[in-house]
């Protein structure tokens, strides 16, 4: 719980970006609000895997390692609530939470991450994170030689595939219409023997989120062990576009190489900043973005 309502940083989102860049402020003694709702996207993934130290480790007891480390540090604060919205005042900003609290800080970090949007796929949300998986690198070893499939089309699904090529000699792409791929690309996937089916998936069947099957509108099914989604997505937070931050074309907050939005004071770290969805990479670029904060700090009261 939160005694005091001012700050000098407001770190929206507890995860590991959050975490990290909370540790990094914690170390430089300075007063910091983690608010952060408990709901990651990572939450039904089984164990996480490509981050040294912690492979194979449940998300969850990584972050929750993470926290009770972060919270030694007597100048950070964590507040079980969601922020829900935020304005900019003279002498920085004010974050209003789910509950009605209001709090004030000279910085704010979004590290809010990124929402997943489920297609209309029977059984897909429920496979999500456990056999229906977004990257090789986080999930291929468990799944090498295992029947794979790609579902989704052009540049993304065809970068997807070759990667996973490179983990089983069975891959087969659904592209669910059309394929939007180049003729030089279907050359190359013709040529390491990748399928590329074109008719709707309708239905995922799977025990307790492990495939089993993918049912197609016509009928057919094809049995796989594994599936890579390429889904849409959405900013999890939308305060960070009401405080006028930029996003990119592809939907994430546009920051420069120091963590930086468009907005003097805001900064953002994690996954809703980069195409890299890791929590290696969520740890590094909350790391920069606490040391960012505090040197900005530090250069404006010396």
């Amino acid at each position: 719980m939160a005694t005091s309502k001012n700050f000098e940083v407001i770190i929206i989102g507890g995860s590991y970006a959050g975490l990290s860049a909370a540790m990094a402020l914690g170390r430089s003694l300075r007063s910091v609000l983690i608010i952060d709702s408990g709901s990651p996207c990572n939450q039904q993934t089984p164990h996480s895997h490509n981050f040294i130290t912690q492979d194979g480790e449940t998300p969850a007891a990584i972050a929750a390692k993470a926290k009770s480390q972060v919270l030694n540090y007597n100048t950070v604060t964590f507040l079980n609530d969601l922020a829900v919205n935020g304005r900019k005042e003279e002498n920085g900003f004010v974050i209003t939470t789910q509950t009605n609290q209001e709090f004030k800080a000279k910085k704010l970090i979004f590290a809010t991450g990124i929402k997943d949007n489920m297609p209309d796929i029977k059984g897909f949300a429920e496979c999500w994170g456990i056999s229906v998986i977004h990257c090789p690198y986080c999930h291929g070893y468990e799944f090498r030689d295992q029947k794979t499939g790609v579902l989704g089309n052009g540049e993304r699904a065809f970068h997807i595939a070759a990667l996973v090529s490179n983990l089983t000699n069975d891959v087969t792409v659904f592209t669910s219409g059309k394929a939007e791929f180049k003729a030089e690309q279907m050359a190359k996937l013709n040529n390491h023997h990748i399928e590329v089916i074109e008719t709707k998936a309708q239905e995922i069947q799977h025990e307790n989120g492990q495939i089993k099957n993918v049912i197609f509108d016509d009928g057919n099914k094809i049995s796989l062990n594994a599936l890579y989604a390429v889904i849409p997505f959405t900013q999890h937070s939308d305060i960070p576009v009401l405080l006028g931050c930029e996003l990119t074309e592809q939907g994430h907050i546009k920051v420069d190489n120091m963590q930086k939005t468009i907005i003097k004071g805001v900064y953002a770290c994690g996954d809703n900043i980069a195409m890299m969805r890791s929590v290696a990479n969520a740890v590094y670029s909350g790391n920069i973005t606490g040391a960012v904060v505090n040197r900005e700090l530090t250069d404006e009261h010396f």
